[in-house]
């Protein structure tokens, strides 16, 4: 039976300068299923994509969230994940035609395209980069990121089959805090992990496996689950943003205003008369009757 999932876990190689985290992905990972119909090679990499965006935003130190897009030219034209810092993720992709080999890579699903990585922090300015899909895998694919970009060397194994998905990753600490030597020993050793061993393995057994002649500090595990960030409030902001006149030009047109959440698929409705409370709730008590 499958343990530790929908947890996060990290740890650290004391004294080789490298960090490490695990996590695998159970109800966060169905509770995206079971709100849409994925073909099974997209669904796998979906899996993929929501693993890595959990490892990596658990690497930044801030408030807020990262988010992984796949754009490409081939049948799955459009994958996104994103992950929070309270551990919520959430994602999505879009294909065209029938999707019929279900062991498709990335490479053969997103066809010539790119991955673009944002980092939207609370307080600061967004960052985004760029890498074109060259590689066969997510993993090899946002390690040639990371050596384009000039940030820590970060290695990442992933594997997602039915409704788990699990992924590990290394990251080097800066310079001075432990030997070269000692990364490339740790990447070695991560290197001979199996899918089956992500996804199956308890992380105790996983972590004796790979590094059980390494001295490992282990952290509290976190938890991760679905969150979809949409709500009411979000789509009424919108609209007070774009103002009466054009609020009301839709509702002539339309009858009523309609937004639908793809993540999640929840569906917001607004009438006149939900238009009408909503724009007197923002008027300023001096302009109100």
């Amino acid at each position: 039976m499958t343990t530790d999932t929908d947890l996060l876990q990290r740890f650290l190689f004391e004294g080789a300068g490298v960090r490490g985290e695990f996590v695998r992905l159970g109800s966060s990972f169905r509770a995206l299923l079971d709100k849409h119909d994925y073909p099974p090679a997209i669904a796998r990499q979906l899996g993929k994509a929501l693993a890595s965006v959990s490892l990596l935003s658990a690497t930044i130190k801030l408030e807020g969230s990262l988010i992984l897009q796949v754009q490409g030219d081939g049948p799955m034209h459009t994958l996104v994940a994103q992950a929070d810092s309270q551990g919520g993720v959430r994602g999505l992709a879009r294909w065209q035609g029938e999707v019929t080999h279900h062991n498709a890579t990335l490479a053969e699903l997103a066809g010539k395209g790119h991955i673009v990585m944002t980092v939207d922090a609370e307080g600061s300015e967004r960052y985004q980069g760029i890498v074109e899909l060259h590689e066969e895998s997510l993993a090899e694919t946002l390690r040639e990121y990371f050596l384009r970009s000039e940030q820590l060397p970060t290695r990442i194994w992933l594997a997602s089959q039915d409704d788990l998905a699990a992924g590990l990753l290394l990251q080097k600490l800066p310079e001075g805090h432990g030997p070269e030597a000692s990364w490339e020993h740790l990447v070695t050793l991560s290197d001979t992990i199996t899918g089956g061993e992500l996804l199956e393995l308890p992380f105790s057994d996983l972590l004796n496996r790979l590094y059980h002649q390494e001295t490992v500090r282990l952290f509290d595990a976190e938890p991760v689950a679905f969150r979809c960030s949409c709500s009411r409030e979000k789509i009424e902001r919108v609209l007070l943003g774009l103002g009466r006149q054009e609020v009301d030009s839709i509702l002539e047109e339309e009858g009523e205003i309609r937004a639908d959440c793809e993540f999640c698929l929840g569906k917001y409705r607004f009438d006149r008369v939900d238009v009408a409370a909503l724009f007197a709730a923002a008027m300023p008590p001096s302009g109100r009757q």
